[in-house]
């Protein structure tokens, strides 16, 4: 292709002799896509150790030591190199080796997959600026303005902006539910409609209905998605585990849908979007990664696909913060890091527990709203009978005190993860008594 760098255009070549699912799911940026060889961080390592090093664009001290205001330090108790240094455009190594590992714990079929095939299912992660960053990255460097991403019609809405503005990509979507379920057939028809490539995002626990498929759902998900693939289409599974690990109920799917899929189909690349912003309660942080996976994949391909990826970091941000880098691994490798996780999620799944109670001892709440399914995450949704969301949100603005999101034409969000435990009721009765007052 016109104006192809000679390096991406050999990492093209490669690509397609060694992966032509993944080289013809590659957008045309992707396609131009690279990180530089002989760039500015490339030349710096080089440089690493020797006596005279006048390469980054850092300062340090007569006696080489990297630079810093005792004002910032005096707030940090982190060794200075790990604070005010760049960390690479992929990603501080270490971190990223830590949080393969913890992908592989937290889902142990694809523990068990490396286990069999005695090689890494899934690519090295890259290090995003969180969540939105990491769909951000993942659109540029595979969609193509005017395809079409596929998604259940309750969705973030900020795959708007991300995949819609910023990539110039059309959300498709399916209803997200049928009879209490999670809508298969809906999945399936969008999936059989014409053109080779599909693009599908997936977001469980689901923003924001805060619902989770059960396992035989999901294994349903997969059996779609490969018989798209047996059918000679190329597919993309972008999964959004913002909230991974924050399952309430039995019989829902308790690892992500990606291990599913990493390994179903020559035909379908999974990526997975993640982070610590909601898994480790440090949404200021802005730390989140791309991981890839593909069934034959190999650490031949993953390469190209992460030099791709880091060389779009690189040409967006650069780098993400070493500081927050840092502050995570010190966390990963704390001996309490387990049981404060652990104690979190009860603090969160009480909150759970008591909207699901509220709901069940008011049987009038029926009259004028139903609850949405819902046994995960961070949220929950109530669909109105007959009153228009933002109507209803501004109500309880200034009546109730009382602030809640409202979504589309009857749907309003309810973030209980917010909520002391002790307000869950008295939120829910809010809710109602606006209801009351107009339907009156």
């Amino acid at each position: 292709m016109q104006n192809t760098n000679p390096q991406a255009q050999a990492l093209n070549e490669k690509l397609k002799e060694i992966s032509p699912t993944c080289y013809a799911l590659l957008s045309q940026k992707g396609l131009k896509s690279f990180f530089p060889k002989k760039g500015i961080l490339s030349q710096t390592a080089d440089a690493k150790g020797k006596k005279y090093d006048a390469t980054i664009g850092v300062a340090n001290e007569e006696d080489g030591s990297i630079m810093y205001l005792k004002s910032v330090q005096q707030n940090l108790n982190l060794d200075p190199k790990d604070t005010y240094a760049y960390a690479p455009s992929y990603g501080r190594k270490d971190l990223r080796e830590k949080w393969q590992n913890m992908i592989l714990s937290k889902n142990p079929s694809l523990q068990q997959l490396q286990s069999e095939a005695q090689e890494m299912p899934i690519s090295m992660p890259l290090v995003t600026n969180a969540l939105t960053h990491a769909i951000s990255i993942i659109g540029q460097v595979f969609l193509n303005p005017g395809d079409q991403v596929i998604s259940p019609d309750l969705y973030w809405g900020n795959y708007n902006l991300i995949l819609g503005n910023g990539c110039d990509a059309t959300l498709t979507t399916f209803k997200t539910f049928k009879n209490n379920k999670f809508n298969i057939e809906g999945l399936k028809e969008k999936l059989n409609e014409p053109g080779d490539k599909k693009i599908v995002i997936l977001n469980f626990p689901n923003n924001p209905t805060g619902y989770t498929p059960l396992n035989e759902e999901v294994n349903d998900i997969v059996e779609a998605l490969k018989n798209t693939a047996e059918n000679g289409k190329n597919i993309i599974a972008i999964i959004d585990d913002a909230y991974f690990g924050l399952v309430y109920e039995e019989g829902v799917f308790t690892e992500s849908i990606f291990s599913a899929l990493a390994n179903a189909h020559e035909n379908i690349l999974a990526i997975k979007a993640d982070g610590a912003t909601k898994e480790d309660y440090v949404w200021g942080f802005r730390v989140g990664f791309i991981t890839y996976g593909i069934k034959g994949g190999n650490e031949e391909i993953y390469k190209i696909l992460e030099e791709k990826t880091a060389g779009a970091v690189r040409g967006n941000i650069s780098n993400v913060s070493n500081l927050a880098q840092s502050l995570l691994l010190k966390a990963y490798e704390s001996p309490d890091y387990n049981n404060e996780k652990q104690e979190k999620f009860e603090i969160l799944k009480k909150r759970y527990q008591k909207v699901k109670e509220v709901l069940k001892t008011h049987p009038e709440y029926k009259d004028h709203f139903a609850q949405i399914p819902y046994n995960s995450g961070y949220f929950m949704c109530v669909e109105l009978n007959k009153l228009d969301a933002e109507e209803m949100r501004q109500h309880l603005l200034k009546k109730y005190e009382t602030g809640i999101i409202a979504i589309g034409d009857n749907v309003i969000r309810v973030a209980y993860s917010g909520l002391p435990l002790n307000l869950i009721e008295e939120l829910f009765e809010n809710i109602y008594n606006a209801c009351r007052d107009l339907s009156s």
